[in-house]
């Protein structure tokens, strides 16, 4: 028995600028599965991704595990220093054989619909974040993302490159970038408790509605352990409602348990968990 690659569809490029296919994962020429390979600008970098991966027939015979291989060979190919797998939270095979090809968990995405506007605690100040005040609360952003990045494994170099594209995309407009709130959370005094960026409409789910997107929840030092982070997520849930928008996602590290336990505790429920590992 041979398990093979075949391409299911054309090359595509990628409106970041990198390049996507979708193969058949054949045994002696015939299908018995499929999955997606793309390869993702990041700085000067290329990360792979793996989606999309299913055995329909065959089962169990390791035909997903061979298949997986294969598509790390084409990523190697194509250039990539780095692989991640976006895998449902349903998908417990997935998960498993993740792991089995020297995986790490890295990152889980929470989702919550969002059915009331919750108060704010009393004293509680949300203020935009304008242009005037920009630069340095994107240089603290930076510096956050960073360090949750090198502490999720990745390299340095990784690391620097994908807080500086994911931020150059992201926010193309600095403070004025159309879809976004950012917003810094003052106490009564009118000290800085910590700052929100929130995109109002990242990506659509399956059904068409949009979702929002929580990109950043930053307590400020000294003021951590005071609740403050809930408050910046109900802050979150309040410009996602004034916006129209009733489905709110996020991404949290897996190593971040504080945060994990915060999310949870407010209703955020996994939806999927991307593993990652660099192609040597």
């Amino acid at each position: 028995m041979t398990t093979t690659l075949r391409p299911e569809s054309p090359e595509t490029p990628t409106p970041a600028g990198g390049r996507t296919r979708r193969w058949q994962i054949c045994v002696n020429g015939r299908p018995v599965g499929g999955l997606r390979t793309t390869a993702v600008p990041r700085g000067d970098q290329l990360w792979g991704e793996i989606a999309e991966l299913e055995v329909r027939s065959e089962r169990g015979r390791g035909r997903g595990t061979i298949g997986a291989l294969a598509a790390e060979e084409v990523l190697r190919s194509w250039g990539c220093t780095r692989v991640d797998a976006d895998i449902p939270e349903t998908a417990r095979v997935a998960r498993s054989l993740a792991v089995t090809l020297g995986y790490t968990e890295r990152m889980r995405n929470m989702v919550k619909r969002l059915d009331g506007s919750p108060a704010l605690p009393p004293g509680a100040d949300a203020r935009p974040i304008g242009a005037d005040a920009f630069p340095a609360w994107l240089a603290e952003a930076k510096d956050g993302y960073l360090h949750d990045l090198l502490a999720s494994g990745l390299g340095e170099q990784q690391a620097r490159a994908k807080a500086e594209a994911d931020h150059a995309r992201l926010l193309p407009q600095g403070a004025a970038t159309p879809g976004v709130a950012l917003r810094r959370l003052h106490g009564p005094a009118g000290e800085p408790l910590g700052s929100l960026w929130l995109a109002l409409r990242l990506r659509d789910l399956p059904d068409g509605t949009p979702l929002a997107w929580v990109m950043v929840v930053e307590v400020a030092d000294g003021h951590r352990g005071r609740g403050h982070g809930r408050t910046l997520m109900r802050l979150a849930e309040r410009e996602c409602l004034a916006a129209g928008v009733h489905d709110l996602g996020l991404n949290v590290f897996s190593g971040n348990g504080v945060a994990i336990g915060l999310y949870e505790s407010l209703g955020y429920r996994v939806t999927n968990r991307v593993y990652g590992k660099t192609l040597l």
